[in-house]
């Protein structure tokens, strides 16, 4: 562990796998206190807890979907209430929901609104009594927000695209108190939902300079920089590391 975020406390949505597992890692190896939230498996969630715990550590697994506002507003205070302040917050929990427009559900569009926009917005506006001035908020985009290669992807994309502008707007609203708004734009990451074996890889990677995935931990490195220290002056953008998807 290093001391970079020493004293820091973070609240991480969709922790408990994934990005989102290696987010929660990294900061709480950095030195932060970690809170996060899990939709389903708290078996998984709970061992995450416990090894950064074991580690010398300090991590709360809390079951919240992102979806729900009044289940992710109360996961916030929890958290709050539990480690006494939320310093840094990274809205991780996302759905990929794929289809053609013609056969694409209402219930999926407005699932994926639900989980992909508003939940982003709730977090935000929940943490916000909680942090102080010179906090972070980091969005976990997609590299898909400015670029769609292939069918399919309509509505998942128009959900990472509007983080881009929310992000833009909330970097000029909370700019006064020093508060840092920003998305990080993963591309293909080696996860449970994009697994580097997967079918679709070989076509991912020849759309990209670097043709292979990402590990969780890369996307991670990314996020521990825009939290700390050295991004005090970074705030409204989107900063995508996507091995040349977007090139």
């Amino acid at each position: 562990m290093n001391s970079t975020l020493n004293g820091k406390v973070a609240f991480v949505t969709g922790g408990g796998r994934g990005i989102g597992a290696a987010i929660v890692r990294r900061l709480a190896r950095d030195g932060a206190a970690v809170a996060f939230t899990y939709k389903g498996s708290a078996a998984i969630a709970n061992d995450l807890a416990q090894s950064i715990t074991a580690e010398g550590g300090r991590a709360i697994a809390l079951q919240a979907d992102a979806g729900d506002p009044a289940a992710l507003t109360r996961a916030v205070d929890e958290a709050a209430a539990a480690l006494g302040k939320i310093d840094i917050l990274v809205n991780n929990a996302g759905v990929l929901l794929m289809g053609p427009v013609d056969t694409f559900s209402l219930e999926d569009f407005d699932k994926t609104l639900e989980v992909n926009v508003r939940g982003v917005f709730v977090a935000i506006k929940a943490v916000l009594p909680h942090m102080g001035n010179g906090g972070r908020i980091v969005n976990i985009g997609s590299c898909n927000a400015e670029r769609m290669p292939f069918a399919g992807g309509a509505a998942y994309a128009m959900s990472k695209s509007a983080l881009q502008g929310l992000v833009q707007g909330l970097a000029r609203d909370l700019g006064p108190r020093g508060i840092t708004v920003n998305n990080v734009q993963p591309g293909p990451t080696d996860t449970d939902m994009n697994p580097e074996s997967g079918d679709f890889a070989s076509a991912l990677h020849g759309l990209m300079a670097l043709p292979r995935h990402a590990h969780p931990d890369e996307i991670a490195g990314m996020v521990a920089y825009v939290v700390g220290p050295d991004a005090g002056f970074v705030t409204g953008a989107s900063l995508t590391i996507d091995g040349g998807f977007n090139a």
